[in-house]
């Protein structure tokens, strides 16, 4: 047997019920999910994917910023379905 050791994590109930749920679903238990996670660490040498605050760069900004504006606009076209407004496109 490997050299293993135990160690206690405290998580929210409902999460760890549906990481349970998951990672059975991938054949796995949550200590060999959590085995994984730890050697992808060792190898990104920190965490294995980007943690961000998710703010968008300028081009996507303008754009949020663009539609939220359109949406309040009374004289912007807007359209009842995707329908009608792909039939506008096609004009």
């Amino acid at each position: 047997m490997a050299n293993t050791t135990k160690f206690s994590v405290r998580v929210d109930s409902e999460i760890k019920k549906k990481c349970e749920a998951l990672f059975g679903k991938l054949g796995m238990n949550l200590t060999t999910a959590v085995n994984i996670f730890l050697r992808q660490s060792l190898r990104a040498g920190g965490l294995p994917f980007d943690v961000t605050l998710n703010v968008p760069n300028a081009a996507t900004d303008a754009a949020m910023k663009e539609a939220e504006h359109l949406s309040r606009d009374p004289h912007a076209k807007h359209y009842s379905d995707v329908e009608e407004a792909l039939k506008e496109l096609k004009r």
